[in-house]
């Protein structure tokens, strides 16, 4: 169902008092005041309240890409604010697509939640959902809202590229395997937040606000790169996708790395290898990338190489080893 407006009995002039929950404001109460969040781009026809939206196609390739998140596994709301949940929420979706060498330009978000969920934080979550788009100059067009036990969270969004998509199935023996954006951080943000402290701060804001590289996913296609994913599960894991979908053996250096000093502190609070956050972690949104040798752009950073498989086929080492940590986020 598309967001949908109600003349009949609502007002949008009227303000929500600061306690009122979605079973006060009613779901096309609330739909209203979502919609007047988000503002329309050139490229939508026909934006929210029809039964679906229309969209400008120039020219090139439309991606689409959906992404959920459930409370209690992907965030808490006692850890992050309405506002960081939806920066989070836009971010992993507007990566997806600068991954393939695109870019956004059109979202539509699914919310299931409780009855008590106060609306000041759907308010708020849209807000920062709106923030982040506006990062790449897209709109959210629709969507729809329902009851549930759970707060869930589903966006779907839509982005076009101009020249050909970068998969994760184009490495090839002889590519150099390169990183763009901060890697680590949301990680060790994580394991700072999981243990009931909030510092390094800078470190728990990474983790509420990534910082995904917007720009670098277009740039990397026309530079040359052979295969693309976006850091979202981990380095070494989200490395395996590449390697298991190009048919190629990843080995990652160690030393390619500058450990930052927040993670450096927090390895030693915790009595943790400082690597392990960015070798293991995700949920910065940095770009992975392969590219031939002299091909990789400005602003990327050369830390692996790319081979043909072994015996064993695909595989990703580091340092030429099997590696013993924890590799990404498995989700079953």
């Amino acid at each position: 169902m598309h967001w949908l407006r109600s003349p009949i009995w609502w007002d949008e002039r009227m303000a929500f008092p600061p306690d009122a929950t979605l079973t006060d404001a009613g779901e096309f109460g609330l739909i209203s005041a979502l919609t007047d969040v988000f503002t329309q781009g050139e490229h939508v026809l026909i934006g929210p309240g029809d039964d679906a939206a229309v969209l400008r196609v120039k020219n090139g390739h439309v991606v689409v890409s959906t992404d959920l998140m459930v409370e209690g596994r992907h965030f808490r709301r006692e850890w992050a604010s309405a506002e960081d949940v939806g920066h989070r929420a836009a971010a992993q979706n507007l990566s997806d697509v600068n991954a393939m060498g695109g870019r956004a330009t059109s979202l539509t978000i699914g919310l299931a939640a409780p009855a008590d969920l106060p609306v000041q934080w759907a308010l708020d979550f849209a807000r920062g959902f709106a923030d982040e788009c506006a990062l790449v100059g897209a709109s959210v067009v629709g969507g729809d809202v329902t009851r549930s036990d759970q707060l869930v969270i589903a966006v779907t969004v839509l982005g076009a590229c101009t020249q050909a998509p970068v998969v994760r199935s184009g490495a090839e023996p002889g590519d150099v395997l390169a990183l763009c954006g901060r890697q680590g951080w949301a990680a060790g943000g994580l394991a700072v937040l999981g243990r009931g402290f909030r510092s390094p701060r800078v470190l728990v804001e990474a983790y509420r606000r990534p910082e995904p590289p917007y720009d670098a996913g277009r740039l990397a296609a026309e530079a040359g790169a052979t295969a693309m994913i976006d850091v979202s599960d981990g380095l070494l894991a989200d490395a395996g996708h590449v390697a298991q979908d190009s048919g190629v053996s990843i080995d990652v250096q160690r030393a390619a790395f500058e450990v930052p000093e927040p993670l450096q502190a927090v390895g030693a609070a915790l009595g943790a290898d400082p690597l392990q956050f960015i070798l293991g972690g995700g949920d910065d949104h940095a770009l992975l990338a392969t590219f031939p040798e002299r091909s990789v752009p400005e602003g990327w950073s050369v830390i692996g190489s790319v081979a043909a498989p072994g015996p064993d086929g695909p595989a990703v080492t580091v340092d030429g080893a099997a590696y013993e940590g924890p590799t990404g986020w498995v989700h079953f």
